[in-house]
């Protein structure tokens, strides 16, 4: 559904100088997609294996450590800190034994109580100022690049990660920029009109979906983490927009006013 028929995707096929490379981009999308995703999971196990064997802080988000650490309960948190310190020493003893099932069972017992910690600690932040940001999930890879990658890396990573944000954002914007222009606002404007006014209103509809992912994101807070965000979202759509694709192509007696709603029931 997302590589052959959102047009974020598509629009890459459609800039191909020829139907062949076009083709090629889509066979491309679908061999290197898969194991490109599994690598990036992947880094996230590792980092979890990292901090396994090497300290973390109790909580990743800087700034809410900076509030907790300015306020009245200072000492409350510090103290779940040196218990975070103990655990993570009494935790390598038991790593670097041998695996045997009553360690193994041990090491879980050992990161639950962690996890039991780590939630008191965002607790008090959340109780020092109701503002900050007490999921610091996202904040554990940039944790992990910024204090224990060699400097030249570090940059070289943060231009990377910046990089991608701006060739994911630019494609789903052009996107929705374009589609709306051409499915709806020029279908449903009686008078023709030059070009130049297209473009004109597909700057607009760039600056209004662009503002409408702004809003999104003030609120991508609220759930667990983003990857997750993102897979809620597009499971809404993904499933609709291949349907209505395949009965356009298979079953071309079902016309449109039905499909519509069957969309929107599903």
């Amino acid at each position: 559904s997302y590589f052959g028929t959102d047009q974020s995707q598509v629009q890459r096929y459609l800039s191909g100088k020829s139907v062949r490379e076009s083709q090629w981009g889509l066979i491309f999308n679908g061999l290197l997609k898969i194991p490109m995703q599994f690598f990036i999971l992947l880094v996230g196990v590792f980092v979890f294996v990292f901090y396994q064997f090497n300290s973390s802080p109790l909580n990743f988000n800087p700034k809410a450590v900076e509030v907790v650490m300015n306020s009245e309960n200072k000492t409350s948190y510090l103290d779940i800190v040196e218990k975070h310190k103990q655990l993570e020493e009494d935790k390598k003893k038991v790593l670097f034994q041998a695996l045997t099932k009553e360690n193994i069972s041990l090491i879980k017992y050992l990161n639950e109580k962690d996890k039991g910690l780590k939630d008191e600690a965002r607790k008090i932040i959340s109780e020092s100022d109701t503002s900050v940001e007490t999921n610091d999930k996202d904040y554990v890879f940039i944790h992990f690049i910024l204090n224990n990658l060699p400097r030249g890396l570090i940059g070289l990573l943060l231009a990377v990660i910046l990089s991608a944000a701006m060739s994911s954002t630019a494609s789903e914007l052009n996107a929705l920029a374009s589609t709306t222009t051409i499915d709806l606002y020029k279908r449903n404007v009686k008078i023709a009109k030059e070009d130049k006014h297209y473009v004109l209103m597909t700057k607009w509809f760039t600056l209004i979906w662009g503002s409408l992912a702004i809003l999104v994101a003030c609120v991508a807070n609220l759930f667990d983490n983003l990857i997750q965000l993102v897979n809620i979202i597009g499971s809404i759509f993904y499933g609709n927009v291949l349907g209505i694709f395949l009965l356009a192509f298979f079953l071309k007696g079902v016309k449109g006013t039905a499909v519509f709603y069957a969309a929107l029931i599903t």
